[in-house]
C-alpha cells in the first residue's frame, strides 16, 4: 500500500470526520427545519439554493486553484467553512440566518472539492487512481455510517433536543480543520500568465477547450445524473412500504456501509481490469435498484436493494472522478473536476425536481421506471461511444 501516500491519508480523515459532522445532521435536518417553522416549499427553496451555490462555485474555485497552482489553502478554507456553518444552525431560528448558515456550508464544500480531488489525482499514477479515489471514497463514506449512528444514540437519550447536535458536529469539523494544516502543496514553477484574473464563470469556456474525450464523458455522466433524484425518495419509498422511521434511518446506514466497504475493493479492481467495465457495472446495479424500487417489498427484498445500491456507489463516485483525471491534462485537474461536479450538481437539483413531480402525477413506481430506462440508454451510450482511459503497465 506504498501508493497511499502521507497526503492522501491526511485528506481521507478530514473527509471522513467532515462527513461524520454532516450525517450526523442529515437525518434530523428535515424534522429540526419543521420544527421551527419552514413549510416543505421553503425547505426545498433552501435546499435548492444551497446546491446551487456548491454548484457554481466548484467550478470556479476548482479553476481558481488550477489557475494558481495551489490545492491546499482551498481545501482549508473549504473544510474551515463548513465546520463553521454546524453551529451557526443552532444560534437562531431566523429564516434568513438558516439560508446563510446551509450557503456558507456549501460553498464551503465548492471551495474544496475541485482541488482536493486534483491533490488526490497528483498523488496517484494513472495506473493507481482506482484504488486511491476508492480509499478515499471508503474513508469519507465511512462518516455516513459513523454519523447517522451518532445521530441515533444522541436522539434516544435526547429526544428532540436537535439544537445541540448542531453544536455537537461542531467538533469533528474543527478536528478536520486541524488536519488540514498538515497538507502541503508540491513546489511548481510559476505560470507565464499567473497575474490575469478568473471571472466567476470563465470555467464554463474550458468546455469548448476541453478534450472530445471528457466533452462526451461528461455529457453522458450528466444524462445520467438528471435521473439520479436524491437518495430522500428512495427512503421515502421504503418509508410509505411501511417500515418506521429508525428502520428507515437503518437502511441509510447500511446503504452507507456497503459503500464505505465496497469502495476500496472496486478501486483496486477497477485499476486491475479497467475504470470503464467497474463504472458500467456499477451503472447496471442502479438500474437493477430502481427496477426493484418500483416493486413494494419486504424490509429484507429493500436490504438486497440497498445492499445493490451501495455496490453501484462504490463502482461509480471515485471511478468516475479518476476516470475524468485520467483522460484530461494534470493542469487542468481541478477545472475539469470542478466543471463537471458543478454541473452535476445542477442536474441533481433538476432530478429532484423532475422525479418530485412525476411522482406527484404518476406515482412512484413511474417515476423508478423512467429513472431506470434512462440509466440503461446512457450505459448503452458510455459502452459504445467513450473509449476506456489509457492504463499504466
Amino acid at each position: 500500500m506504498k501508493y497511499l501516500t502521507r497526503t492522501i491519508w491526511i485528506l481521507s480523515f478530514i473527509s471522513l470526520l467532515t462527513d461524520i459532522a454532516s450525517e450526523m445532521l442529515y437525518p434530523i435536518m428535515p424534522i429540526y427545519l419543521s420544527s421551527i417553522g419552514f413549510s416543505v416549499l421553503l425547505i426545498g427553496i433552501l435546499e435548492g439554493v444551497a446546491e446551487a451555490t456548491a454548484g457554481l462555485s466548484k467550478g470556479y474555485f476548482g479553476q481558481l486553484s488550477d489557475h494558481k497552482e495551489k490545492r491546499a489553502p482551498f481545501v482549508r478554507w473549504g473544510y474551515s467553512l463548513s465546520a463553521i456553518a454546524k453551529p451557526m444552525l443552532a444560534l437562531t431560528v431566523y429564516p434568513l440566518w438558516i439560508f446563510l448558515a446551509r450557503t456558507v456550508d456549501r460553498l464551503g464544500k465548492g471551495i474544496r472539492t475541485g482541488a482536493r480531488d486534483a491533490m488526490l489525482s497528483d498523488e496517484a499514477s494513472p495506473a493507481t487512481k482506482g484504488r486511491v479515489f476508492g480509499f478515499h471514497r471508503s474513508m469519507d463514506t465511512m462518516g455516513a455510517v459513523i454519523g447517522p449512528s451518532l445521530a441515533l444514540l444522541y436522539l434516544y437519550f435526547n429526544p428532540a433536543n436537535y439544537r445541540l447536535m448542531f453544536l455537537l458536529a461542531f467538533f469533528p469539523g474543527i478536528l478536520a480543520v486541524g488536519l488540514s494544516f498538515y497538507l502541503k502543496d508540491k513546489n511548481v514553477s510559476p505560470k507565464e500568465n499567473n497575474k490575469s484574473s478568473v471571472s466567476f464563470f470563465s470555467f464554463l469556456h474550458y468546455w469548448k477547450t476541453s478534450p472530445i474525450v471528457y466533452r462526451k464523458l461528461v455529457a453522458g455522466l450528466l444524462v445520467f445524473t438528471l435521473g439520479n433524484s436524491s437518495d430522500v425518495f428512495l427512503l421515502l419509498k421504503v418509508k410509505q412500504a411501511g417500515l418506521s422511521d429508525t428502520a428507515t434511518i437503518g437502511v441509510y446506514i447500511f446503504y452507507n456501509l456497503v459503500y464505505a466497504l465496497s469502495s476500496y475493493p472496486l478501486g483496486l479492481l477497477a485499476d486491475k481490469i479497467g475504470l470503464k467495465k467497474i463504472f458500467l457495472a456499477g451503472l447496471l446495479f442502479f438500474v437493477m435498484v430502481y427496477a426493484g424500487m418500483t416493486i413494494t417489498g419486504t424490509w429484507y427484498w429493500y436490504g438486497v436493494l440497498f445492499f445493490l445500491y451501495g455496490i453501484f456507489a462504490a463502482a461509480t463516485e471515485g471511478v468516475s472522478i479518476a476516470w475524468i483525471s485520467n483522460i484530461t491534462s494534470k493542469n487542468d485537474t481541478a477545472t475539469a473536476i470542478g466543471t463537471f461536479t458543478g454541473f452535476q450538481s445542477i442536474c441533481t437539483m433538476l432530478a429532484s425536481t423532475v422525479t418530485g413531480w412525476i411522482w406527484f402525477r404518476f406515482g412512484a413506481g413511474s417515476a423508478f421506471a423512467i429513472t431506470a430506462i434512462l440509466t440503461l440508454i446512457v450505459v448503452l451510450y458510455i459502452g459504445l461511444n467513450i473509449p476506456a482511459p489509457e492504463r499504466e503497465p
